[in-house]
């Protein structure tokens, strides 16, 4: 990684350069003058020189720290979370490659990816032609079902909070086993989304998991906080939560590290105390961590953040055992919450 001072020496390299131009050009200044200014470029372009070599040794340890954590990940991993099933959630601009890198971290130890269900931007729309259709598709699915809808915590995202709680039926079960909606029911549901644009389903994320992991965007939004993005993610992210035994929101290194985030922004709000969050998904250490995390929530132990930008650990610690994590306790089944409808 370029960090600052490479690019300020650079920068101080390319105007001393220019500066020499100039004075090449010029016929009143004396040698000394000149020598002086070709020495401080010399040095400048030392000093560049040094910072180069030191950038790409810390890159030659991070490949690798990572090439070594690639070879050693099924190991690490293996039976964490065996047996258990795991479903990804995707966010508009997630990348693809931390949804490939979770799966295989997921798979590495022991877990089933039931599926991907992947949110069109159409669902971040708060717009009131768009919030109308997402009310009646909700409130369709509601009176089929006989489910009480949950009462907004902002009602901006109300409708998709609403819409999360009803995805979240048909793709996460509370403990396996569970006595929910039954295939052909949540595949509908899932459909009556899918055909308004609200989202795409790949795999057969109706078979119910018990995990859940929300992949978050690679970029920052513009308005922070106050993004209709990063407002839907804590209402989807609180939802899948509550219908789950254990909910991870995942996000890359890039977008992470940026104010207004979608990282930052879940790890400031009270839905950080519901889900854990690895904010370096896109590398192998971070893509560990999402197993281990998940394990660790299963096995009894609290939401916590995890990764490199202002987290809590790198990675869980101790690490949790597969022996722990197929004997822990099942939670009881989620009640239904009882709300106001509006």
């Amino acid at each position: 990684m370029i960090d600052f001072r490479y690019h300020l020496v650079s920068i101080v390299a390319v105007f001393l350069a220019l500066a020499i131009g100039i004075v090449l050009g010029s016929t009143e200044l004396r040698g000394n003058t000149l020598e002086l200014l070709q020495s401080s470029s010399n040095s400048l372009k030392n000093q560049l020189n040094a910072v180069s070599a030191e950038r790409d040794g810390y890159q030659a340890q991070a490949d690798a720290a990572d090439k070594y954590l690639q070879a050693a990940e099924p190991r690490l991993l293996a039976g964490l979370l065996a047996g258990d099933r795991i479903v990804i959630v995707t966010e508009p601009g997630a990348p693809g490659s931390i949804v490939d890198g979770v799966k295989r971290a997921a798979e590495a130890a022991g877990a089933t990816v039931t599926g991907q269900v992947t949110l069109q931007p159409k669902f971040n729309d708060l717009s009131g032609a768009t919030q109308s259709s997402l009310s009646s598709i909700n409130s369709s699915i509601a009176s089929a079902d006989a489910t009480v809808l949950a009462e907004a915590d902002d009602p901006r995202t109300g409708y998709q909070q609403q819409a999360a709680q009803l995805i979240a039926r048909a793709i996460l079960d509370k403990t396996a086993g569970d006595l929910g909606l039954t295939t052909a029911s949540a595949q509908m549901l899932l459909s009556a989304y899918a055909q308004g644009g609200y989202l795409t389903v790949s795999g057969t994320p109706t078979d119910r998991a018990t995990l859940a992991v929300i992949v978050t965007p690679q970029t920052a939004p513009s308005d922070g906080p106050n993004d209709p993005a990063n407002r839907v993610l804590l209402a989807v992210a609180q939802e899948f939560a509550d219908a789950s035994a254990a909910t991870l929101v995942a996000g890359g290194t890039t977008g992470s590290a940026q104010a207004g985030s979608a990282m930052s922004v879940l790890r400031s709000s009270s839905v950080s105390g519901q889900v854990s969050s690895v904010d370096n998904a896109d590398s192998t250490l971070g893509q560990i961590s999402v197993a281990e995390a998940l394990a660790a929530q299963a096995a009894g132990r609290k939401p916590n953040s995890y990764g490199i930008f202002g987290a809590s650990a790198v990675s869980p610690l101790p690490l949790p055992s597969p022996a722990a994590t197929a004997t822990a306790t099942p939670r009881s089944k989620a009640i239904v919450k009882g709300v106001k409808k509006t």
